[in-house]
């Protein structure tokens, strides 16, 4: 087994340069330029969580669909899980939003 000498590459990835990336792979376009940042990752988390909800949507059509008997059941496995990770995804982010605040409201002025 060979080893790995050197150090890990690490970058450095800013909200901004984040939420124009996230437009970019969704297809949508990136904020304005004259946008405010709390409004641009407003419209990304937003985009972000429709996509969480639709995909819960397609896994449940999915299995009504394998329910009534005309379903592929590796689709459905597919989409089941593809809807459960999204809601990780989305209860991961809530709860550092949360600790966040608190983290804030810690903070002394």
């Amino acid at each position: 087994m060979s080893s790995i000498s050197g150090t890990i590459p690490t970058m450095v990835v800013t909200p901004s340069a984040a939420a124009n990336a996230y437009a970019r792979v969704e297809g949508g376009a990136a904020a304005p330029a004259g946008a405010s940042g709390g409004a641009a990752f407003g419209a990304v988390l937003q985009r972000a969580l429709e996509g969480a909800v639709q995909t819960g949507h397609k896994a449940e059509s999915a299995a009504v669909q394998a329910i009534a008997g005309g379903g592929n059941l590796t689709q459905v496995v597919t989409a089941l899980s593809h809807a459960e990770l999204a809601l990780q995804t989305a209860t991961a982010v809530r709860d550092r939003f949360v600790q966040a605040y608190q983290d804030i409201m810690r903070m002394p002025i």
